[in-house]
C-alpha cells in the first residue's frame, strides 16, 4: 500500500473517530437533559404530595419541568440548552436505528426499531422545548393529562378504537412492569462501562438505578391501567397523563407518603440518568 493510500486510510479512521466522539457527546448531553427533567418532575410531585400543588397548580410532568426552568434566572437560555441536548439524544438514537447500538445485540431488528421509536420521541421533546423557549407557551408546557385525553378521545372515535386503546394500554402496563423488573434485576448494568467504575460509583449507580427504574416503571404501569379502563368504559376522561397518574397515588390511603416515595424515585431516575451521562456505553 503506497503512502497516499495510507494517508487516505488514516484520514478515514480519523473522520470515523471524530464522528463517534461527536455522537458520544450528543448522547451524554441527552442523558444529562433527561435527568434534569426527571429531577424537576420529582421535585414538583413531592410538593404536590404535601399539599403544595392543587389541580390548578403546576403540573408534575415535562411541561411543569419546563415552567420550573423558565422561572429561573436565564431560564430561556437554559431551555435552549436543554432542547439542544435532547436533539443530541435524538441524533444518537437515530444512529442506533441506522447503524445498530452498542453490544452484541445492538444490531437486532427489535433494537433498531426501539431506537427509531425513541428517536421520534426525542425529536418531539426537543421541538416542544425549543418552541417553549421561543415563547410558544402552549407547546412544551401542554398538560400531559389534556394531551392524553385528546389522543384517547380521537382514537376511541375510530372503528375498533376501543381495541386499539385497550391494546395500547396493556402494552404500556407491560412496558412499565418490564422497566421495574429490569431495574430490580440490575439489568441496566449491561449498558454501563462497569469495568471503568469504582466500587463506590457502582454502588451509587445501583441504588439510584433500582429506585429510579422501579418508580418509573410503576408510574408507566398505572398509567397503562387507566388507558385500559378508558377503553373498557369508552370514556376518554378515564385515561390519565403523568400528572393525574401521580395525583392518583396521593388519593390512596397513606397517599401523601406513597406519592412522596414515587416522587423521590422519579428524582432518583434523574440522578441515574446523570450516571448514564458519565458511564453509559455509547
Amino acid at each position: 500500500m503506497d503512502a497516499q493510500a495510507w494517508t487516505l486510510r488514516g484520514r478515514g479512521q480519523a473522520a470515523r473517530a471524530a464522528h463517534s466522539h461527536a455522537l458520544a457527546v450528543a448522547a451524554r448531553a441527552g442523558f444529562a437533559a433527561r435527568g434534569l427533567i426527571y429531577v424537576l418532575v420529582g421535585v414538583i410531585a413531592l410538593r404536590i404530595a404535601f399539599g403544595q400543588g392543587g389541580h390548578g397548580g403546576q403540573q408534575a410532568d415535562r411541561g411543569g419541568a419546563l415552567e420550573e426552568l423558565a422561572a429561573r434566572p436565564f431560564g430561556a437560555a437554559l431551555l435552549v440548552v436543554l432542547g439542544v441536548a435532547l436533539a443530541g439524544m435524538a441524533l444518537w438514537r437515530l444512529s442506533e436505528a441506522v447503524f445498530g447500538g452498542a453490544g452484541p445485540k445492538g444490531t437486532e431488528p427489535s433494537k433498531r426499531a426501539a431506537a427509531a421509536g425513541r428517536c421520534v420521541f426525542y425529536v418531539f421533546a426537543c421541538y416542544s422545548v425549543l418552541m417553549y423557549a421561543a415563547g410558544d407557551r402552549g407547546s412544551g408546557s401542554g398538560s400531559s393529562d389534556r394531551q392524553t385525553h385528546d389522543v384517547t378521545a380521537t382514537v376511541l372515535g375510530w372503528p375498533g378504537g376501543q381495541w386499539i386503546v385497550g391494546v395500547a394500554g396493556a402494552g404500556v402496563v407491560a412496558a412499565g412492569l418490564w422497566m421495574a423488573v429490569r431495574a430490580v434485576r440490575l439489568k441496566f448494568r449491561e449498558k454501563l462501562r462497569t469495568a471503568a467504575m469504582s466500587a463506590r460509583a457502582r454502588r451509587f449507580t445501583d441504588v439510584f438505578g433500582v429506585a429510579g427504574g422501579t418508580a418509573r416503571g410503576v408510574v408507566f404501569a398505572v398509567a397503562g391501567v387507566f388507558a385500559v379502563v378508558a377503553a373498557v368504559r369508552h370514556r376518554a376522561g378515564e385515561a390519565k397523563g403523568m400528572d393525574d397518574t401521580l395525583r392518583t397515588f396521593r388519593d390512596l390511603p397513606a397517599g401523601p407518603w406513597l406519592l412522596a416515595a414515587i416522587a423521590l424515585g422519579l428524582a432518583a431516575f434523574g440522578v441515574f440518568s446523570w450516571c448514564n451521562a458519565r458511564w453509559r456505553r455509547i
